[in-house]
């Protein structure tokens, strides 16, 4: 017994659309691939990324300790180390959040001022604000509140450094890219020129 004509058209498309075609290697038209050009030299910094990858992880953990150990010690605080402290806390996890995303999409798609902004956020705001968690001993600091505090300083240090060198590599590719579509301009008049003085002679 055959399945009918439009029941099998329908169970084979969905069939490629489920399962890989094995047989296929190149892809459809239809598909929406991007594809770098030969000549285009990937900017992305690899340790900025791993180190983004193990933040984005490692920031939830961070959050929660510091929620936990601020209730732990809010008694014994001082009342203007109380409102700074949880001032510091809302402030550090808004500017994490944006700071994180920044530096992914900076990053991966090669956007210089993402990677700027990220870069600002990350030594302007976000360092600053870890080393005063981590140094005065006003906010009695507890030691799993050091270790985490040291270890997102760690984590922070090595973005800066190395979004500063993908921020500097990522300049330099996009300065090339336009010094040469410059000279590419000025051959394609050059050509124009020497075609419209060959027809008047």
């Amino acid at each position: 017994m055959a399945l009918p004509e439009p029941v099998r058209r329908r169970l084979q498309d969905l069939s490629l659309t489920v399962f890989t075609d094995q047989n296929r290697t190149v892809p459809s038209p239809d598909e929406n691939f991007i594809t770098l050009p030969r000549n285009h030299e990937v900017a992305s910094n690899l340790p900025l990324q791993m180190s983004l990858y193990f933040n984005a992880f490692f920031f939830p953990f961070w959050w929660i300790s510091e929620v936990v150990m601020l209730d732990l010690k809010y008694p014994a605080l001082q009342d203007y180390y109380k409102f700074i402290l949880v001032t510091v806390l809302v402030v550090m996890t808004a500017i994490e959040l944006i700071r994180l995303y920044l530096g992914y999409t900076g990053n991966l798609q090669e956007k210089v001022p993402e990677l700027a902004g990220f870069c600002l956020l990350s030594l302007l705001l976000q360092l600053p604000l870890i080393l005063f968690q981590l140094f005065n001993e006003g906010n009695l600091i507890l030691p799993l509140e050091r270790a985490v505090h040291i270890v997102l300083a760690l984590f922070i240090a090595l973005q800066v450094l190395c979004a500063f060198l993908a921020l500097r590599s990522m300049v330099r590719q996009l300065e090339s890219r336009f010094h040469l579509r410059q000279f590419h301009g000025i051959q394609e008049l050059r050509a124009e020129e020497e075609g419209g003085s060959a027809v008047r002679t």
